[in-house]
């Protein structure tokens, strides 16, 4: 069958090339369509509960993660050129496109009593133009002496203050996003350099729009140096600038079918997906190897060009499909999570990788027909005495050593096993990020300084209209849990429509700080005609402003908003546990319902999704490929041969990780279904060679195994070569879990390499049964 499809492939070679170039050109123009993904919620599934609760929630409050703080540390805030600077700044970054409204000392209110209208007034603290120091220095006095701002805008302590920028949520969810922070950075770098002060940057918007693009930049990068190194490669291993170009040839059209499925999917381009055109260079390659290889043997085994063509389709067609199905597999198994990003992953990764296959098929014997035959410079590698020598030791070992290969193997995986144990799963929203980036580095600032800015929130239904203003016992409820959050190292004093009543009872008492407190069944009667009055002003706050945003229009539900430290996936189920119980002692449960989410919230969970649904992949893609490999073999006995060189080097990198401190997160996860999906390539590769020598040594295993290891050992060397030097580049990324990934997958691949070479055909010597291999 094979090889009757290698002459039909030589036969209609200009059509299929037509066609093969008429649909890239096609993908070609709608991957130039392909967009970034700025959703970090589709990891968790649409039906999960933490899921349902947090579109509740903005469905009743808004989007929770649409604050961009900026950060200032000075003694000399309070002096009238940089506090006129600073002013300065709020109005130049309220121009900037997507930015709603800026919050800092400058625009500070406080409230003034109206007797006659019974109105709470909103007044600025300092006047809406440049000031003079002595009106720098009143305003100071009535500023500090409002509790409300402290710890909010600034941290006397440690002389800092903050500027919080409230952008637009569709902006931030679009592809002008990037332009939105550049467009406030500008403004910031003007301010640096006016000033001399600097200024620090952070909240969700800020990082997850850096992180964004710095991972765009990096895949441009890491795509094209994959491309690079691997046609560097090629061109040492085939002396052959024809057999380079081929290869990256069908890695390109791959990559370009892989972002034109995108599109038409209805796909963007996720944290996840973003690292399919670089596994595309490096899986691809080995497709081009193996049938440049067989073409080349072939070929000065008989010197005629269309044979040998016919040769290496009929010989390696069935080996590269079920080695791209191998690895399809440990992709597309993400598809049944109920993760949408993993989904995502799964069936472009899947898709594209069984294409590769038909590209390959079709392209390589049709290109090399038109070329001229291979030249002996093209051929020598075959003969590489380095190599010959190698495969002469592994050899040795097989044979001779079997007793050895057994324990140096079972005393590595029990080393391993032993480190599994210390493995421990744990993520942060900013790990991957190295500790000298400045995004880190701003973060743990405001975490020193303010807290931290990761969200929150707290919603507490009432279970009733009007629930929250019919009763002054939710608001003592709610100052007993704010207290509670208070004392917490790790969170920030939380803002809640309490704090707006405490700011409303100091200004009804003469602006008194000792009257920043809860409000007594006493006090309530006389501040709610102040509180019910709608502010005529046009200055921007007031009590209404203050309410506005904590309670729901139906006032059965308000919310206590926390900032809070990036404490990480594996402290923040204990701190929302505490939470939780204490919320469950101080609210009623008959009378209230609590609910924690937002962004803090639905990271943990997504991440926990993430990270379960790799495991459980990899877990399918091992069951689905045991039985592709027990439909190709038919014999149970090489099935387990098969599996167990490739199930110690996933262990050993496990154990390396556990030994290492490398924690299991979504990026390192992906590890073993990547390397899972390659590395059985080099099994199918090394067993398909056995089956097909077999009958030329009578069935006879021993020297069938000598044949198969020097036969497909150079072809296998040099795809692992190429595959590790693919991954390697990872190992240049900013982010840890993309460098992970690269060192980790190719540690695998160098273990895997080693096990198929080495463990494979002494467990084949072992399981035999007779002294020839039966059929």
């Amino acid at each position: 069958m094979w090889f009757k499809l290698g002459q039909w492939v030589l036969k209609y070679r200009v059509a299929l090339l037509a066609i093969l170039v008429i649909s890239t050109a096609i993908m070609g123009y709608f991957a130039s369509k392909v967009q970034l993904s700025y959703d970090f919620t589709r990891a968790i599934p649409t039906d999960n509960q933490k899921y349902i609760d947090y579109q509740a929630f903005k469905q009743r409050f808004g989007e929770d993660g649409n604050l961009l703080v900026l950060g200032l540390e000075t003694d000399k805030f309070y002096e009238q050129e940089i506090f006129n600077a600073v002013k300065d700044l709020g109005k130049q970054l309220r121009t900037v496109n997507g930015v709603e409204n800026v919050l800092s000392v400058p625009e500070a209110i406080t409230l003034i009593i109206n007797d006659s209208t019974e109105k709470l007034v909103p007044t600025r603290i300092f006047a809406d133009r440049a000031i003079t120091q002595a009106e720098v220095d009143s305003g100071r006095q009535v500023f500090e002496n409002l509790p409300f701002y402290q710890g909010l805008l600034y941290n006397a302590t440690t002389n800092s203050y903050l500027v919080a920028v409230n952008v637009n949520r569709e902006l931030m969810n679009s592809k002008v996003r990037s332009k939105v922070v550049a467009g406030i950075m500008e403004k910031v770098k003007a301010f640096e350099q006016g000033t001399g002060v600097q200024v620090r940057a952070s909240g969700l918007p800020f990082i997850r729009t850096s992180v964004g693009d710095l991972l765009q930049k990096e895949m441009q990068y890491f795509l094209i140096g994959s491309l690079v190194l691997s046609a560097i490669t090629l061109l040492i291993f085939f002396r052959s600038y024809s057999a380079m170009a081929i290869s990256l040839v069908v890695v390109i059209i791959g990559v370009v079918w892989s972002l034109g499925v995108m599109v038409l999917f209805g796909y963007k381009i996720t944290l996840l997906t973003a690292l399919i055109p670089p596994l595309l260079v490096v899986i691809g390659v080995p497709n081009c190897i193996y049938f440049l290889n067989k073409y080349h043997a072939s070929y000065r085994e008989t010197g005629e060009k269309h044979h040998a063509l016919v040769t290496m389709v009929g010989k390696m067609g069935i080996v590269t499909l079920f080695c791209n199905i191998a690895a399809a597999i440990g992709f597309a198994v993400f598809a049944f999570t109920k993760s949408e990003l993993l989904k995502e992953f799964g069936v472009v990764a899947g898709i594209n990788i069984m294409m590769l296959f038909f590209i390959s098929l079709v392209f390589i014997p049709a290109v090399l027909s038109y070329l001229p035959e291979p030249k002996p410079a093209h051929l020598r590698y075959l003969d590489n005495k380095l190599l010959v020598r190698l495969l002469e030791r592994i050899e040795r070992w097989t044979i001779h050593h079997q007793k050895w290969v057994y324990i140096v193997t079972l005393v590595i995986t029990g080393a391993a096993v032993a480190g599994i144990f210390r493995l421990n799963s744990e993520a942060f929203i900013v790990d991957d990020l190295p500790k000298t980036e400045r995004i880190y580095q701003d973060l743990k600032w405001f975490e020193q300084n303010f807290k931290g800015v990761m969200p929150l929130e707290v919603m507490i239904d009432t279970k009733k209209k009007n629930g929250v203003v019919s009763s002054i016992k939710t608001f003592e409820r709610i100052e007993e849990f704010s207290s509670y959050v208070r004392e917490n190292p790790d969170m920030a004093r939380p803002l809640s429509v309490l704090e707006g009543l405490k700011f409303a009872k100091q200004a009804y008492y003469e602006g008194d700080s000792l009257s920043y407190a809860a409000p007594s069944e006493f006090d309530m009667p006389f501040l709610a005609p102040y509180l019910r009055a709608k502010p005529d002003t046009g200055v921007k706050g007031g009590a209404g402003k203050l309410m506005q945003g904590f309670i729901d229009t139906t006032k059965q539900y308000t919310r206590i908003s926390i900032s809070m430290k990036d404490i990480g996936s594996k402290r923040l189920p204990v701190l929302l546990d505490s939470l939780q119980a204490k919320a469950t002692e101080v609210f009623d449960t008959a009378s209230y319902n609590i609910q924690f989410t937002g962004a803090s919230v639905t990271f943990l969970e997504g991440s926990r999704f993430i990270i379960n649904g790799l495991k459980e992949s990899i877990v399918l893609a091992f069951i689905l490929i045991a039985l592709c490999m027990l439909y190709l073999f038919r014999s149970f006995r090489i099935l387990v041969c098969s599996l167990i060189p490739n199930v110690v080097p996933l262990v050993i990198t496990a154990g390396v990780m556990g030994w290492t401190g490398v924690p299991l997160k979504p990026s390192t996860v992906l590890v073993f279904s990547v390397a899972l999906g390659i590395a059985i390539d080099v099994t199918i590769r090394f067993l398909v060679n056995y089956k097909q020598e077999l009958p030329k040594f009578n069935y006879k295993v021993q020297p069938t195994l000598i044949e198969t290891i020097h036969h497909t050992g150079i072809s296998i060397i040099y795809t692992s070569l190429v595959l590790i030097a693919g991954f390697i580049i990872f190992c240049f990324s900013g982010f840890g879990g993309t460098k992970a990934l690269g060192w980790l997958t190719s540690l695998t691949l160098i273990v895997g390499t080693i096990t198929n070479l080495v463990l494979l055909p002494v467990l084949l010597l072992h399981f035999s049964k007779h002294p020839k291999e039966r059929k």
